[in-house]
């Protein structure tokens, strides 16, 4: 990137922090500006680039692209249909075909003109290419979960910390209108002091036997070896490769973490603990029973919702109760939310990357910000494992490690596949 260009990029964060101290809304819309698509300079665009941007990354990508100061210029995967997708996709938008594609990933991360990277592989990824990007100099937008073990979570905090860089999860609800006005007014006292929130989580288990195995791709076609990363070796399948992966114990955290990630996140949130997590966990059939050192029960629970959609959450207080899920709709002990829910749409995507492109203009925290992330996630994993264990286990917050369980400290990380490492 030229000198003359890295001045202009400095000049309009700048700008950016400037508007953030006027009490304004946390984006200013580009019209506003006068940033219509044709009217941006490049020099003052967030540069971006993506690496494995599937299905779910593309719903992400084309949030992303409403954005007339956001260019997307490269997209890395080891799957060549994939990353053919995407530049089909953006070459679209952009009217022309300069989307750059390339099965490797520090293609990406080399360029010193990509300000800010989308994350979305499986999982197995999050946390490793997380950690590069941060020690590259991106910002980054990561999928979620962002992490397969406490390990992770914690290595991901710190990097993000001290690499100075801005990190938002893909947990969107918290940029929901919907969730948002059901945990305020769990918090405004409506329903007397809170005494226990609950999380809508899936069967937390997964499989350890290997699907049969297939021939091997071309590696142009798909690079097993990188598909696989730190996890251990198995032969192919490409079951695996097409979304598959999911429920494999190797590749994945179990049903806990895939909608707590979500869910525990949003619990955390109503409960105002984002800065710890429980400190007791009791496994159910189907999930987990944990409590905060403040006496308040998180429960992670896959049955016995009121039908308002996926990823529900239900706070209790000591005077009444409020439900919300992906339907917008937002239940009482007394009935409806006395609100109308016009216009409390599910929390847009766009609504959450506006808030990571805000932030990398002030360089200040996202919602959902690599400490948050982490902490939530910690939470879902200690669940996890007193599940797989059977017991019940107690947990330091401040040390991330269980109490007098060598065990469940053993199960904080997994092995990694040379050269990998975090």
């Amino acid at each position: 990137m030229k000198a003359a260009n890295r001045s202009s990029r400095r000049h309009f964060l700048k700008a950016g922090a400037l508007f953030s101290s006027l009490d304004l809304p946390f984006l200013i819309p580009g019209s506003v500006l006068g940033l219509e698509p044709d009217s941006v300079p490049p020099s003052n665009r967030l540069t971006m680039g993506g690496i494995g941007v599937g299905n779910r990354g593309r719903g992400v990508l084309a949030s992303f692209l409403t954005f007339p100061e956001v260019q997307f210029v490269m997209n890395a995967d080891v799957q060549r249909t994939r990353r053919e997708m995407v530049k089909e996709m953006v070459d679209q938008k952009y009217g022309n075909q300069d989307c750059r594609i390339t099965p490797e990933m520090y293609d990406v991360l080399d360029r010193e003109d990509i300000d800010f990277v989308l994350i979305a592989t499986g999982d197995r990824w999050h946390t490793m290419l997380s950690i590069l990007a941060a020690k590259a100099g991106k910002d980054i937008y990561c999928e979620k979960p962002c992490s397969l073990t406490i390990e992770e979570s914690i290595a991901l905090s710190e990097t993000v910390n001290r690499c100075g860089r801005i990190y938002q999860a893909g947990t969107q609800r918290r940029s929901s209108p919907a969730f948002q006005t059901a945990i305020r007014f769990a918090r405004s006292g409506a329903i007397g002091k809170i005494t226990e929130v609950h999380a809508n989580t899936l069967s937390p288990g997964t499989r350890h036997e290997w699907l049969p195995e297939e021939p091997l791709p071309d590696r142009n076609e798909c690079d097993w070896d990188r598909w696989l990363g730190a996890c251990p070796w198995r032969p192919f399948n490409s079951r695996y490769v097409a979304g598959g992966w999911r429920g494999h114990y190797d590749f994945h955290g179990g049903g806990i973490l895939e909608w707590g990630s979500h869910t525990v996140d949003l619990c955390q949130m109503a409960n105002q603990s984002d800065d710890t997590v429980p400190i007791r966990y009791e496994p159910t059939p189907g999930g987990c029973v944990a409590w905060y050192a403040s006496g308040v029960k998180l429960v992670m629970r896959s049955e016995g919702w009121m039908g308002l959609g996926s990823c529900s959450i239900r706070v209790v207080g000591s005077d009444g109760w409020v439900e919300v899920g992906d339907t917008n709709k937002i239940l009482t002990h007394q009935g409806p939310l006395p609100v109308s829910n016009q216009g409390l749409e599910r929390g847009t995507q766009r609504e959450h990357d506006a808030d990571l492109l805000n932030a990398i203009r002030t360089r200040s925290s996202t919602r959902a910000n690599a400490d948050v992330a982490a902490r939530s996630h910690i939470a879902s994993h200690a669940a996890y494992i007193a599940w797989q264990l059977g017991r019940t286990l107690e947990f330091d917050p401040v040390k991330n490690e269980f109490l007098n369980d060598e065990e469940a400290n053993r199960m904080r990380s997994r092995a990694k596949r040379e050269p990998w490492h975090i």
